[in-house]
């Protein structure tokens, strides 16, 4: 029987990887990595070689999607095989798909997790992970039409109080990666569409860059003023906060640093 594991490499750079998906890829036949479905912004290829001992294979979007993944599991069906992921291996769908598919044809499948960007980026928001609702990604608009699902998750989300974690479209083949600023004209021009005011110019949110590095950064603040705040380079992250325990107001003020006035807005 073969086997196919799929290992989270963490956030960042090569060294994020756990001890346990280290010496799982050395173990491995044949190593695979997939890196378009999130950006490791300091990730150097050529050291995460050394670090395992072996080449490792790149695959594209391509492969994994349209092609289902054929090239993986026909060597996975021979030996150990190993699929790096960055953050951790099970977040997207893609892989979930994999995994199945290599269970239906008798591979035997394995997960090393890694750091998801979920937590991290709730854990420098400083809110509180248990009163966050359904997530959303916010795509780039093709051919100017406007996808409302994120601006429609949102308002669900507020509607009931929770907070919204947003995550950010990539493109990695075109080496596009959506920044806040980016996502929050996307919003605003939904805004002025749906007129719903759920995202306004004075609607509170939090600006996540580049978490899992050694320089995060976590600003909250209204949404006409983040539009002009420099987050630096990507990746990016973004959450529309609901109703505020007064610790959470607590930890935007003092770890994002919010206007002091958002503390009237907890309870």
């Amino acid at each position: 029987m073969g086997e196919l594991a799929f290992v989270g490499l963490g956030l960042n750079q090569e060294s994020d990887v756990s001890l346990k998906g280290l010496q799982k890829a050395k173990e491995a036949d044949v190593v695979f990595a997939e890196f378009y479905t999130s950006l490791m912004s300091q990730l150097d290829l050529q050291k995460l070689e050394g670090l395992i001992e072996k080449r490792i294979h790149v695959v594209s979007r391509r492969d994994l999607e349209e092609e289902e993944g054929e090239r993986i599991l026909e060597v996975a069906k021979k030996g150990k095989t190993v699929l790096l992921v960055p953050g951790d291996p099970l977040m997207a769908t893609t892989h979930v798909d994999l995994r199945i598919r290599a269970e239906k044809r008798g591979i035997r499948t394995s997960i090393v997790h890694g750091a998801s960007i979920v937590s991290a980026a709730i854990g420098l928001s400083g809110l509180q992970n248990y009163k966050f609702g359904r997530s959303v990604t916010i795509p780039f608009t093709e051919g100017g039409t406007l996808d409302a699902t994120p601006y429609n998750v949102i308002a669900e989300n507020q509607k009931v109080g929770l907070h919204t974690l947003c995550f950010l479209d990539i493109r990695a083949e075109e080496k596009r990666y959506m920044t806040i600023r980016d996502a929050l004209e996307i919003l605003i021009a939904l805004e002025k569409l749906k007129q719903e005011r759920v995202v306004t110019p004075d609607t509170l949110a939090v600006g996540v860059a580049r978490a899992g590095s050694e320089k995060p950064v976590a600003k909250a603040d209204y949404v006409q003023q983040l539009q002009r705040f420099d987050f630096g380079k990507p990746p990016h992250s973004l959450v529309f906060p609901g109703k505020l325990h007064f610790m959470e107001a607590e930890a935007l003020v003092t770890l994002a640093n919010a206007p002091e006035k958002i503390r009237e807005m907890a309870k």
